[in-house]
C-alpha cells in the first residue's frame, strides 16, 4: 500500500475517475489516498454529509486496500463507488454490509441556459425553504463543506428554487441542495438554478458532478438536459 501525496498522483493513479478526483477534495487537510496495483482508495471525512472511502479498481485489490486503509482510518468510513464494485466487494469482506444504490452525475458540458438566478449574499431563507421542498438534503446552511447558496427569487423577493455549491474540490464543483418551493414547481426554476449552478462551476473548476436518487426520473431528466450523464454509484458500511 502505499499512500498518495498529490492531486497530480491522485488522478494518474485513477486514470482521471471523477468520483476519486472529487474524493480527493484537493488532499484538504484529513483527506488521504492510497494506491495498491490498479486499486485506489480515499478517505475523506465529512464529505456530502458522510466519512466517505471512495474508491476504484479490480475488486479484490480493492478489498486488499480497504482493509489495509480501515486500520489506519478507522471504520467510520463508507465504501463508495461504482454499484458493482461495491456489490461484489460487500460479499468479499464479512463486515463490510451493502447500503444503497444511487446516481452520481458528471459533466464538463457548458449549459444554456437562461436565468434570472443568482448567488445569494448569505443564506437567509434557505433553511425555510429547504424545511418545505426538501427537509432529507445533505446539503443545509452553515454544514461543514457547504460554501454558497444560489437561489430564483419572486418579485417580492421570496426564495422559490435554489442549489448550492457544496463538497466541491479544486478540480471538481458539486451541485447540491437542490430544492423548489412546492406552489412554485413545474414552471423550470429548478433548471434554471441548477443550470446557474453547473454553469458557474464549470467556469471555476471544469467538471462538476452531483448525486441522485436513482427513482427520481425527473430529476435525472433534467439533469441529463444540462448535459450530465449518469452513472450507477453505491455505497456501504462496516
Amino acid at each position: 500500500m502505499r499512500e498518495i501525496l498529490t492531486t497530480a498522483e491522485l488522478a494518474t493513479a485513477s486514470a482521471g475517475d471523477p468520483i476519486i478526483v472529487w474524493a480527493g477534495q484537493g488532499l484538504r487537510h484529513g483527506v488521504r489516498a492510497w494506491s495498491d496495483g490498479d486499486a485506489v482508495a480515499v478517505a475523506a471525512p465529512e464529505l456530502s454529509k458522510r466519512d466517505r472511502l471512495a474508491v476504484a479498481g479490480p475488486v479484490d485489490a480493492v478489498a486488499r486496500l480497504a482493509a489495509r486503509v480501515f486500520a489506519e482510518v478507522g471504520t467510520s468510513f463508507r465504501p463508495f463507488g461504482d454499484e458493482q464494485l461495491i456489490r461484489e466487494f460487500a460479499d468479499r469482506m464479512p463486515e463490510v454490509s451493502y447500503s444503497a444504490a444511487f446516481g452520481w452525475m458528471d459533466t464538463t458540458e457548458l449549459p444554456m441556459v437562461t436565468t434570472t438566478a443568482a448567488w445569494l449574499e448569505g443564506d437567509a431563507g434557505v433553511d425555510a425553504l429547504l424545511n418545505e421542498a426538501a427537509p432529507s438534503s445533505y446539503a443545509w446552511p452553515g454544514r461543514s463543506g457547504v460554501r454558497r447558496w444560489a437561489a430564483v427569487s419572486g418579485d417580492d423577493g421570496e426564495l422559490l428554487s435554489v442549489a448550492a455549491d457544496a463538497w466541491s474540490a479544486p478540480e471538481f464543483g458539486f451541485l447540491a441542495g437542490v430544492a423548489t418551493r412546492p406552489g412554485a414547481r413545474g414552471k423550470g426554476l429548478s433548471g434554471q438554478v441548477c443550470g446557474f449552478v453547473t454553469a458557474e462551476l464549470l467556469k471555476r473548476h471544469g467538471r462538476v458532478g452531483l448525486m441522485v436518487d436513482r427513482d427520481n426520473a425527473t430529476a435525472i431528466a433534467l439533469y441529463d438536459r444540462l448535459g450530465y450523464t449518469y452513472r450507477r454509484v453505491a455505497a456501504a458500511h462496516v
